[in-house]
């Protein structure tokens, strides 16, 4: 991933029953030319999203959220606009992606956000760049993914706990899993250390872009947390096991439906499955955010995998699909040490 790929440095984290194993190669910074650290911090983009959808299925769980209520229930006169409608959208259908709300990141001038990469972006006023737009489809009739869907999801999460979503992220999950490396940043421009250089190039034959440093409200709780391999392995762990979610909050979770993905991908409430080539399903996601892209997934009673390249976007089309190739193959690797 580092040379056929492009990208400047990669990491893998391994977790199962013999202990951690990490693999890295390439650079964290291409001026000192500096080794990936093995217990490196990154952003996980996307990633963010099991966290976010955890917080709302615990909060169904308390009975204070109910997955097939309309939104507007919530966020009252908040999704109004072109034919969009919180009064016929639902809950679970912003988890998983159904709402046919249009995702922000379509309209967003991403060269602006280079320009001024430290500038402050307001959920509401992201949420009101995609309700410019007419809906992608009807409610609950097709699936496309949508950054903006988890934008809402946060709001939620504030209005009915009276919290942020990032309080409530870390009280819930990151403080009681002992997620040391794992943060929920809110304007706060800077990686704790140790971490790689974050890196973007800006077009096809463009220099890389150091863009380490850059205010992540602009994703939000669709995309804003910073983790590393080890802790997002021990989330995913404690999720995908039921120590999270109750029982029937985890079923609603992992009842997936197909994204027309050719590799059999199918989406959840924030977690997708993807078939393992050496039998039965993954559980997982997938990042991506200004100078890093994150893969990480696991198995139900078995091990998980996390795989980071500090480069994004900019890399090559084989980068993502390469990225999940070695979650799958680290995964597959330890089921067959562990069966012998």
């Amino acid at each position: 991933m580092t040379t056929v790929d492009g990208g400047p440095g990669t990491l893998l984290h391994l977790r199962d029953r013999r202990g951690d194993t990490v693999l890295t190669s390439g650079v964290a910074d291409v001026d000192s030319n500096a080794p990936v650290p093995r217990d490196s911090r990154f952003r996980i983009g996307s990633m963010t999203k099991p966290f976010v959808a955890t917080v709302v299925l615990q909060l169904a769980g308390e009975h204070r959220v109910s997955l097939d209520a309309p939104v507007e229930r919530y966020l009252p006169g908040v999704v109004r606009g072109e034919g969009n409608d919180g009064r016929t959208i639902t809950v679970r259908q912003l988890l998983q992606h159904t709402s046919g709300i249009p995702d922000y990141l379509t309209y967003l001038d991403k060269q602006e956000v280079l320009n001024n990469p430290l500038a402050h972006h307001d959920a509401r006023d992201l949420v009101n760049i995609a309700l410019a737009h007419p809906p992608t489809f009807a409610p609950g009739t097709d699936w496309h993914y949508s950054n903006t869907n988890y934008l809402l999801a946060g709001m939620l999460i504030e209005k009915v706990t009276g919290n942020t979503w990032n309080q409530e992220v870390r009280r819930r999950i990151i403080t009681p899993l002992g997620l040391h490396d794992t943060s929920a940043p809110g304007d706060s421009t800077t990686i704790p250390e140790p971490h790689p250089r974050g890196y973007v190039r800006p077009g096809q034959n463009a220099p890389l872009l150091d863009l380490t440093a850059f205010n992540p409200s602009v994703a939000g709780p669709s995309g804003a947390m910073i983790s590393s391999g080890g802790d997002v392995d021990r989330f995913l762990d404690a999720l995908v096991n039921g120590r999270l979610l109750h029982p029937a909050q985890l079923r609603e979770m992992m009842r997936t439906r197909p994204t027309g993905d050719s590799d059999g991908r199918a989406y959840g409430l924030g977690l997708e499955s993807r078939p393992l080539p050496c039998g039965g399903l993954y559980w997982g996601h997938g990042g991506d955010i200004f100078g890093f892209e994150t893969v990480g997934g696991a198995t139900v009673g078995g091990s998980q995998a996390t795989v980071m390249v500090n480069l994004d976007p900019g890399g090559t089309d084989a980068q993502s699909d390469d990225m999940k190739t070695a979650v799958q193959a680290a995964l597959c690797q330890s089921r067959s040490t562990a069966s012998r």
